[in-house]
């Protein structure tokens, strides 16, 4: 807590004003903590109480207490591609002992690209990753630069959870032989988890934990240890899904939106066998980095879903409960691509618009 109070003392040092945002526990304050970003992707903290920035084009960046930011060099091999490039990041609850970081990232698979997942460990001054490893790469086939998905989760049993998008190829989604449009589970060096769904199963890619995805941008475990993740639809039809062993969650089959055409998309919104999502949205907001918030500084959203919209502008906090929405949302919210829960319990976030991480504490 000491290292995380000298962080917010950095921050209010830099002499940027607060701007007020109205929430439905009254005013708070969204104070930019690092700016000049390029398109910001994902960010984790230390237990130091610094942080880690991903930038699309290859760029980590540890942001230090009581210091300027510092490019993370020997980074694993990424090709920026349309949506890919260096992509999230996730701090292993055990990072005091192991220093490993875990990166997802887009690399060079033949004419195209594929989703991959590197972990490395950071030197004492957190300038440089040593022992970098891709410890999962997707089967090759995709081409084309879209729909990567790529958030990564640590499991309570420290498995390791990670999304990947159908990369723009639809049925591909319903393939078991393929990682396009699915949640992969595997451990910290690669293999693969015994009690997986598909293990065994012949034609089945045996890293699949679940199926029938689109894009998933957002994910995280909730307080009793579930994993949840946002995806998007195509033109409305953005989820939430409770991620369940061996669902098929649907796409292109079912779908509660359209085509970009127009088109009706597959047969409909239901299927026996499909899962249906938990919440959606028509219209689309296009939604990215998710938390579910612990309830630390504000009890009444304990347990409640906070997802980025790239498309509107705005935090997105929603009650599982009723899935009732509330916009959080000011000038200074821009595209939100990441939100994660800092130690102290005040909410962070990313904003493309801006090129800066964004904290939001009481007013």
């Amino acid at each position: 807590m000491r290292a995380v109070l000298g962080l917010m003392m950095w921050i209010f040092a830099t002499g940027t004003m607060a701007e007020p945002v109205t929430t439905s526990l009254g005013q708070m304050q969204i104070t930019p903590v690092v700016t000049g970003l390029d398109e910001p992707w994902g960010f984790g903290f230390l237990p130091d109480g610094s942080v880690l920035i991903t930038e699309k084009a290859g760029r980590l960046t540890h942001v230090t207490l009581n210091a300027q930011p510092v490019s993370v060099k020997g980074l694993p091999k990424i090709k920026a591609d349309g949506q890919g490039g260096l992509l999230d990041i996730m701090i292993p609850r055990d990072f005091a002992t192991s220093r490993q970081v875990f990166l997802s990232h887009s690399v060079r698979q033949g004419r195209g690209a594929g989703t991959a997942l590197s972990v490395g460990e950071l030197s004492g001054d957190g300038s440089q990753l040593n022992k970098v490893q891709t410890i999962f790469e997707m089967r090759e086939g995709s081409r084309g630069g879209k729909h990567f998905g790529s958030r990564i989760v640590e499991a309570g049993d420290g498995t390791i959870f990670l999304t990947i998008g159908e990369r723009g190829d639809r049925p591909a989604a319903q393939d078991l032989g393929t990682h396009n449009g699915t949640v992969v589970r595997i451990n910290r060096d690669g293999s693969i988890p015994g009690d997986n769904p598909f293990v065994g199963q012949e034609g089945a890619l045996p890293e699949i934990w679940s199926y029938g995805h689109r894009n998933p941008q957002g994910a995280a475990l909730d307080l009793q240890g579930q994993l949840w993740i946002n995806e998007h639809g195509a033109r409305g039809g953005d989820e939430v899904n409770r991620v369940r062993k061996g669902a098929n969650y649907g796409w292109p089959v079912i779908a509660y939106g359209r085509h970009y055409t127009g088109g009706k998309i597959g047969e409909g919104t239901a299927k026996a066998g499909m899962e249906q999502p938990d919440h959606f949205w028509d219209p689309s907001i296009a939604p990215s980095g998710m938390m579910i918030y612990s309830g630390k500084l504000w009890p009444k959203w304990k347990g409640h879903i906070f997802i980025g919209s790239l498309k509107f502008d705005y935090l997105s906090r929603l009650n599982s409960n009723n899935w009732q929405e509330e916009r959080i949302e000011n000038a200074d919210t821009g595209r939100v691509r990441d939100v994660r829960e800092a130690p102290d319990g005040t909410i962070w976030f990313l904003s493309v618009n801006e090129g800066a991480l964004m904290r939001m504490g009481p007013g």
